[in-house]
């Protein structure tokens, strides 16, 4: 289980079930277990304080790579 926070004010965003070794470049929003601070604004989805974390495209966010930051372990 990773916890996703932002790059800038390393505020926590969601915790995501990350299955396999790779990188994160999508977040699945069934994997998403908990939402902490984060908003959905004209399909790119932010952190509060303004930065984009990613894309929403439908069935996941295709993240931006240098806007997070995770902690945590993945799930192989």
């Amino acid at each position: 289980m990773l916890t996703i926070h932002c790059a800038a004010c390393r505020k926590k965003l969601w915790r995501y079930d990350k299955i396999g070794p790779g990188e994160v470049l999508r977040c699945h929003k069934d994997r998403i277990k908990k939402m902490y601070n984060s908003q959905v604004h004209e399909h790119k989805i932010q952190c509060p304080c303004g930065k984009n974390i990613g894309i929403d495209k439908g069935r996941f966010y295709k993240m931006i790579t240098k806007a997070f930051t995770y902690k945590g372990t993945k799930r192989n």
